[in-house]
């Protein structure tokens, strides 16, 4: 088991610690449980889906990377396909404000970059902020997300964010976690396939700047990250933080990249290039690439 889960798991009823123990015990545990785990999770706690997700929150909220608050949030997202996913807030020292990952969004992508098709509710254990409920506004499932915190009733996303303006107000039809294809050739090595496979799958409508980003670590694992833009621009996540944040939520450090590959338009409006690359040296990384995306 990741040293990260210690404190938290020692705090489960131990009907449930006797039933995740398997799960965990895999250092690179990958922050996610099949319907079938869920299943049996619940079998063996008795609890309902709801209780289950409450329960597990202080396993999420220990993914996160909070170098800069020290304050932990964890989520996670249920998709329809059944399968749930760990979310928790990250933050990268040496870097920008604006680089940080909330625990929604955390959730969220984790779930779209899994291949996830829709969403049906979030749980956190702090009431979303402002920033979060309108990236939530992007997704597929819309307003009718259903967002469970402790301590009260279920409410959807509309009962959160009232009055929203959202990407229907801009007649954007394709939404964030709908399937999408920009159709870049794929070439080059491994990496820089991956690299634009995630460009291809960017949610990109604002702007027209679709983005990916694949880090290789030492031991041969890529993880990538799509580009997810927002109807209100600020709470749009750069690909970097999609690929870093299941890099973290898998159990990895930043001290195993070996090296990072931006795949992005020559042309776009907008560039990720220059905060891909002061990111990465922030953690540590110095051999990133950029390559650009041709049809």
């Amino acid at each position: 088991m990741h040293s990260r889960f210690h404190p938290a798991f020692s705090g489960l009823a131990e009907n449930l610690q006797s039933a995740l123990a398997p799960l965990l015990a895999d250092e690179h545990f990958p922050a996610m449980l099949s319907a079938e785990q869920v299943a049996t999770l619940q079998s063996a706690t008795g609890l309902d889906e709801d209780a289950l997700a409450f329960a597990l929150l202080p396993l999420a909220a220990a993914c996160a990377r909070t170098d800069l608050s020290h304050f932990n949030v964890g989520a996670i997202a249920r998709g329809v396909s059944g399968t749930w996913y760990f979310g928790a807030n990250m933050e990268f020292a040496g870097a920008t404000m604006q680089q940080t990952v909330h625990a929604e969004q955390s959730a969220i992508s984790h779930a779209w970059l899994r291949g996830e098709k829709a969403l049906s509710s979030i749980t956190v254990n702090y009431t979303p902020c402002g920033h979060c409920r309108q990236f939530m506004n992007e997704l597929n499932s819309g307003l009718n997300l259903r967002i469970n915190l402790p301590g009260r009733a279920p409410h959807t996303l509309g009962d959160y964010l009232p009055d929203a303006f959202g990407p229907k107000d801009l007649d954007i039809k394709t939404l964030l976690m709908d399937q999408q294809d920009h159709g870049f050739s794929l070439n080059g090595d491994e990496v820089t396939q991956a690299a634009i496979h995630a460009a291809n799958k960017s949610h990109s409508p604002y702007t027209t700047s679709p983005s990916g980003v694949a880090i290789l670590c030492h031991d041969g694992q890529i993880f990538s990250g799509s580009y997810a833009e927002n109807a209100a621009f600020n709470p749009t996540l750069p690909p970097l933080q999609g690929a870093l944040n299941l890099l973290s939520l898998s159990g990895f450090d930043y001290a195993d990249i070996q090296r990072a590959v931006l795949a992005e338009r020559a042309d776009a409006p907008l560039t990720q290039w220059d905060a891909t690359a002061a990111t990465l040296r922030a953690l540590g990384c110095e051999k990133v690439e950029r390559v650009l995306l041709s049809k």
